[in-house]
């Protein structure tokens, strides 16, 4: 962002999307992890405030349980069952869903939008699967 940021201001238009978690809203043992994860979402609200009058927004997707090699490595197949039935879709989300709300955030059809988090993750933002 530091290197683009002064050509994004000289042309009066650019985009900003920040990668965070779904975690950043909580979860056990996870301490760490969901802090860093909020403040990625409150430096890019507050970056969105910063930028707006130059033309550039900044927003973040925050990603719930997606299925890479990473989640596979660390959750053996059992796990993956339990929180895949703990997600209201009652699936793993994919790696093109969340490409899918990134390119949402760059189109220039979305230069209203800005300081918001997408909470890309099957529904577990808003409650639990009833199993």
């Amino acid at each position: 962002m530091q290197a683009l940021l002064p050509g994004m201001k000289h042309a009066g238009y650019g985009r900003i999307v920040a990668l965070s978690s779904r975690v950043a809203l909580g979860r056990a043992g996870r301490s760490l992890y969901a802090a860093t994860k909020a403040a990625i979402i409150a430096l890019c609200r507050t970056w969105a405030l910063e930028l707006a009058p130059h033309g550039i927004t900044v927003n973040v997707v925050a990603p719930g349980l997606i299925d890479t090699p990473l989640f596979r490595a660390n959750n053996s197949p059992t796990q993956a069952g339990k929180l895949i039935r703990t997600t209201p879709v009652g699936r793993l989300g994919e790696v093109a869903d969340v490409a899918h709300a990134v390119a949402h955030f760059i189109d220039s059809r979305s230069g209203f939008v800005t300081g918001q988090t997408l909470y890309v993750c099957g529904g577990t933002t808003i409650g639990v699967a009833q199993i």
